[in-house]
């Protein structure tokens, strides 16, 4: 249990690693075929990409929030976003050679639309909250 005495590894460990095993769940799910279930309304799967990319773009925030502590809040907020959004494309790119699935731009835009409101709550969120 020495490791988790290592800052790097705790860093890591509880900032990091919950991003990248995000990316994972959002990786497996694209690599599915498409819910039969989806809630009956338009826009539906638009909300649950904003709901998931949201999640994304806090986790992000959370994690670079770990880094120098002269970056600014400005700037944490902009590097999840982007990240955020790199991650939707490439997501929509992975999604288009998936049997049954399809690439929108639609659906990319609602994945950069959740990734600015996960930043914007992690901001609300993480304001008073020191990094590790």
């Amino acid at each position: 249990m020495r490791l988790f005495h290592n800052p790097s590894f705790r860093k890591f460990f509880f900032y990091w690693l919950p991003v990248l095993l995000y990316c994972l769940f959002i990786f497996i799910q694209s690599s599915l075929p498409a819910s039969e279930h989806m809630p009956d309304f338009d826009f539906s799967d638009k909300l649950l990409h904003v709901g998931a990319y949201a999640v994304f773009g806090l986790l992000l925030y959370r994690a670079f929030n770990t880094m120098d502590k002269r970056t600014s809040t400005v700037r944490l907020v902009i590097m999840s976003i982007l990240l955020t959004a790199l991650y939707g494309a490439s997501d929509e790119i992975h999604q288009y050679f998936v049997p049954s699935r399809s690439a929108e731009f639609l659906d990319f835009a609602a994945d950069a639309i959740g990734g600015i409101l996960g930043a914007m709550l992690a901001v609300v969120i993480f304001k008073n909250r020191p990094s590790l």
